[in-house]
């Protein structure tokens, strides 16, 4: 197996995961945070009380959008080096 596809998967997984970072997937009724991440939210900016430190990373949130990108890249890097073929 080419060497270049994982390391294209995790490059570019890791790339759309921190990417996603900048999506709001804010619930419509929900007050008081913000929530980013696609397609699990996995950071959150609390509004309520911003004299503390605001932004909250969800790790197991976080890990599983980073496998989900990466899995998704590593099918599209693979899909693209068959069609070459």
């Amino acid at each position: 197996m080419d060497a270049k596809i994982p390391i294209v998967a995790i490059l570019g997984g890791a790339a759309i995961t921190v990417l996603t970072g900048l999506v709001s997937v804010t619930p419509a009724g929900l007050v008081g945070a913000h929530w980013y991440g696609f397609p699990l939210p996995w950071l959150f900016r609390l509004v309520v009380a911003p004299q503390y430190f605001p932004w909250k990373v969800d790790m197991l949130s976080l890990i599983a959008d980073l496998i989900f990108w990466i899995v998704i890249v590593g099918v599209i890097a693979l899909v693209v080096k068959v069609a070459k073929k």
